[in-house]
């Protein structure tokens, strides 16, 4: 339930914000920066939220610093590191794909470092924001690998996607 005020809130951003600028550009521009929004308020769901409620709370509880043994879990056969590797890397699938579509000629160089980058905030913002949650290079390493992925498939799919992104445009 608390979620609900931070997707309330995320509705209100996008229509006051986003959506007549994006819409402005054309319906493939449109279409494509949503999918992002919607994607990103997603990975906000199962990264950080609730966000708004924590916020009066957040220095209520220590901050316990990113684990920096990469792959130590799997190592130690701890917990269901499987599960998280594999959901890590998932979860950042569309990002590697979407990202060309929403910012033109981006480069694998440039997809690796904006993944680092998304990757890093949500790990550094997690035990700041849930006392509960901790943060972790395998997380980090896990997030880069599904943006390299996303990419490759973007590459794979990128003449099927430009199609129907000017059909969109032509609409």
């Amino acid at each position: 339930m608390k979620e609900l005020v931070d997707f309330l809130v995320l509705i209100i951003i996008y229509f006051w914000k986003f959506y007549k600028k994006w819409k402005e550009k054309g319906k493939d521009l449109l279409f494509v920066n949503t999918m992002m929004y919607i994607y990103l308020s997603f990975v906000l769901y199962f990264t950080l939220m609730p966000i708004m409620s924590s916020l009066p709370f957040i220095f209520n509880h220590p901050y316990d610093s990113m684990n920096l043994v990469p792959f130590i879990d799997v190592l130690n056969g701890r917990g269901d590191f499987i599960r998280q590797v594999v959901l890590n890397v998932i979860m950042t699938i569309p990002f590697g794909f979407l990202l060309p579509l929403v910012k033109k000629n981006v480069k694998l160089l440039k997809i690796i470092f904006y993944t680092f980058l998304l990757s890093l905030s949500i790990e550094l913002l997690q035990p700041l924001i849930n006392g509960v949650r901790s943060s972790d290079i395998t997380d980090l390493i896990t997030n880069v690998v599904g943006g390299i992925i996303g990419y490759v498939i973007y590459l794979i799919f990128k003449p099927l996607t430009i199609r129907i992104l000017n059909y969109l445009k032509n609409k």
